[in-house]
Formats: structure tokens, sequence, C-alpha cells
């Protein structure tokens, strides 16, 4: 029989890298967010077995864990595309075109919101806020902001992520 460590969902980088987040907190628990993080960063998405080694790592239980995973839209608790855009509509957004823009997007990806195109190259994301209102509309893809982001230069944005 194979020791409970072999069994383990969470790869030894996984394991290691959320370990040294141990030492910056009080507690295991306060870890949980960098620690899904941690698994998105090397899968794309943290999934329900994930979920729960980490949980058991931390010593919480899944459901805790998958609620704060629910909470903050930022963590993937299905698989995306290689790129996720995020557009944000929030009240300047709305006011500075968000409608459009997410039309657009939807129209030039052959998406709606919270799907991924085909050939997974693409997830659309709606986002509360991203702090970016004086450069409304806004969104982000990946890592990157894109401001003041409308019909006629969004084609050169999504042209940057193959």
């Amino acid at each position: 029989m194979q020791a409970q460590e072999d069994l383990s969902v969470l790869s030894p980088d996984e394991r290691q890298e959320i370990e040294a987040e141990l030492g910056h907190y009080p507690n295991k628990r306060a870890v949980c967010i960098d620690a899904m993080k941690v698994v998105q960063r090397h899968r794309g998405w943290v999934s329900d077995e994930s979920l729960r080694d980490i949980a058991d790592l931390l010593e919480m239980s899944a459901d805790e864990l998958d609620s704060v995973a629910t909470f903050y839209n930022l963590i993937f608790r299905k698989p995306v595309g290689r790129h996720v855009i995020m557009v944000c509509d929030s009240v300047s957004c709305w006011v500075m075109g968000y409608d459009r823009l997410r039309e657009r997007l939807m129209k030039r990806l052959g998406v709606k919101v919270g799907e991924t195109t085909a050939d997974s190259r693409f997830t659309l994301l709606p986002i509360v806020c991203l702090g970016a209102c004086d450069h409304a509309p806004v969104m982000i893809v990946d890592d990157d902001l894109h401001h003041n982001v409308d019909a006629e230069n969004l084609d050169e944005v999504l042209e940057k992520y193959k």
C-alpha cells in the first residue's frame, strides 16, 4: 500500500510552495488563498480534488475552503482558457461603454460571459472593479490591464494573446 503522501493530488512543487508560505502567516488557515493561487498558477484552475488536498494540508474542511474560493473571484473552480479576460462591470465602466465592449467581445470570441472559446484560447468573465475608473472601460487579460478599450482597439489587444 502506498503512503498517504504518495496519493496526494498536490505535486511536490505545489506542496513545497504552499509550505513555504506557512511561515508568513499566524496559522495554517490564513494561507488558504495563497495556497489556491499556487495550485492555480500550476494548473490554471483549482479542482475539487486539489481543493480537498489543500484543505487537508491547512487543517480546514473542504467546504470551508470552497467558501473562500467561491467568494474570491480570482480563484477559478473550473477549467479556463489559456488567457482569462476579465471585463470590469463597475458603474464607471458601465457609463463609459462596458455594455458595448462586452457585446463586442462576445461577438468577436463567439462566447457568452462565463464561457471559454472553442479553441480554449480565451475565457470571458466579469469582474466588479479593476480600480482604473479614470480609464474606463477597462479589462484585464491574464495580468495585463488594458484601459480605454473600445471596438476600435479591441482586436489589437486580443492579438497580443496567442
